[in-house]
């Protein structure tokens, strides 16, 4: 599969993100195309990890057909010959687009991350154990790290161009949406993840935390987009082996991080950009543990 750290296709390329371009076909679509490109807090590095486009563009297209009837979603296509069946001018880019690109419906994105929590880990459990509160509001006491919530807690954040996001409380989200549409994406959330975790358990995996994104099309129809339940939008654990009061093995870039860790405690990198070069074995790595969540998830090997 060919290795794509930028993209250059014949459509105006209206946005470039940590890992996806978003070109334009037309009035009413999309094509989003997933590179290998790949962030660690917050700095792009510079060496691709082999199939990590693919892999999150057909995880988040395996996860819209099993959706399908739940809620309402952007695909329409993720297959590259049923995508150059309606874009002909991307014939000649086949296999660049193959397995990477997703053809979508449009919309107007909502400025807030949908984050739900359905287990206390990462930036959430450093501020539990820290002040024993979320987002500012308070939790009840004695919850573990890693430790499962019941019900799952919704826990919007801002959407940040470049750097963090911002925990932000559901009333700070309804000041920006209003009450009626707060209120609807949380719904949403709450569907979505609850559909999520339930089929990932039966796989084996452990959808700890998760964020969407929704847009509204031009008749006003609320639409999941962008990525879903990815290892870049999700945090996943094997569920053998799970036990609640201590961090948890996931199945996404932690090789990666774990390396910059290193580095940084080391000296030999002060966690700005440009990243150090990274080592073959680090980009092997990655790129199997990426494969190995789409197969776990999937129970397939993934073929594009």
């Amino acid at each position: 599969m060919v290795l794509m750290t930028t993209s250059d296709l014949p459509l105006k390329r209206i946005a470039r993100g940590k890992v996806r371009d978003v070109y334009e076909v037309d009035g009413d679509r999309l094509l989003l195309v997933a590179t290998d490109r790949v962030s660690a807090y917050d700095v792009v590095m510079a060496e691709p990890i082999p199939m990590k486009g693919a892999v999150l563009t057909q995880t988040s297209a395996w996860w819209f057909r099993q959706l399908e009837g739940v809620v309402q979603h952007h695909m329409i296509a993720a297959d590259a010959d049923a995508i150059i069946a309606q874009v002909p001018a991307l014939r000649p880019h086949r296999a660049e687009i193959a397995g990477r690109a997703m053809l979508c419906r449009r919309g107007t994105v909502f400025p807030i991350e949908c984050v739900i929590r359905g287990y206390l880990s990462g930036s959430a459990w450093r501020e539990y154990a820290k002040a024993g509160t979320l987002a500012g509001e308070t939790l009840p006491g004695g919850l573990k790290e890693s430790g499962r919530l019941d019900p799952p807690i919704f826990s919007p954040a801002t959407k940040a161009e470049s750097g963090h996001d911002e925990n932000i409380t559901v009333s700070q989200m309804a000041k920006v949406l209003g009450q009626d549409v707060t209120a609807e994406l949380e719904r949403l959330t709450r569907v979505v993840y609850t559909k999520g975790r339930d089929v990932a358990l039966k796989q084996g995996i452990i959808i700890a935390d998760t964020k969407f994104e929704f847009g509204r099309t031009k008749a006003g129809e609320i639409l999941l987009i962008d990525e879903v339940m990815t290892p870049d939008s999700s945090r996943f654990w094997p569920l053998d082996g799970y036990a609640p009061g201590k961090p948890q093995p996931s199945f996404d870039k932690q090789p990666l991080r774990d390396w910059l860790d290193v580095e940084r405690h080391a000296g030999r990198w002060n966690g700005d950009a440009p990243a150090p070069k990274l080592p073959t074995e680090v980009v092997d790595a990655t790129s199997k543990r990426y494969l190995e969540a789409y197969r776990r998830l999937t129970g397939a090997e993934l073929a594009v």
